[in-house]
């Protein structure tokens, strides 16, 4: 089933990359007590998402910030390695929290996995944002082609 509007985050682990190599990450230290806007794109250093999803959250970070965002999470399903890198690729310094899914469990988990096995990419995360507050998520974007409803813009029209 897909999380909706309303519901409570589940509980689970991500990883990041620090200086001394990856670090889990669980959704409670993630979403406790914070305003965090969470998308995901199907892989790191593909096309549209290294060109416009993620610069564009990096780009308005500032902006959601001033709109109450406390963080700006970024997830896919792979490696933290691979998060690390493209992070590092993209500039996102502390601006974005780069977050890696390696075996999209956390993504099954919001019933937003995609199949892309027919691209030689096996399971994958569908592109999607989500605001959350405090755990509980207050809005659900799902792009299913062109990408739009997902940006950092769309976040920022949402967020009032």
């Amino acid at each position: 089933m897909t999380i909706k509007v309303g519901d409570r985050m589940p509980s689970g682990t991500m990883h990041t990359m620090t200086s001394e190599g990856p670090k889990p990450v669980s959704s409670d230290e993630l979403f406790k007590g914070k305003k965090v806007a969470l998308f995901s794109v199907p892989g790191a250093f593909t096309p549209t998402c290294s060109a416009k999803h993620l610069p564009g959250f990096v780009n308005k970070s500032g902006d959601l910030k001033a709109k109450g965002v406390d963080t700006i999470a970024c997830m896919a399903v792979n490696d933290a390695f691979v998060m690390g890198a493209w992070g590092k690729d993209q500039s996102c310094g502390d601006k974005v929290l780069m977050l890696a899914d390696g075996s999209a469990e956390y993504t099954k988990k919001l019933g937003l996995e995609a199949d892309f096995t027919g691209y030689g990419m096996g399971i994958r995360g569908k592109r999607f944002s989500l605001l959350v507050d405090d755990g509980i998520v207050k809005a659900v974007n799902v792009d299913e082609g062109e990408f739009k409803s997902t940006s950092a813009e769309a976040m920022l029209a949402q967020l009032g």
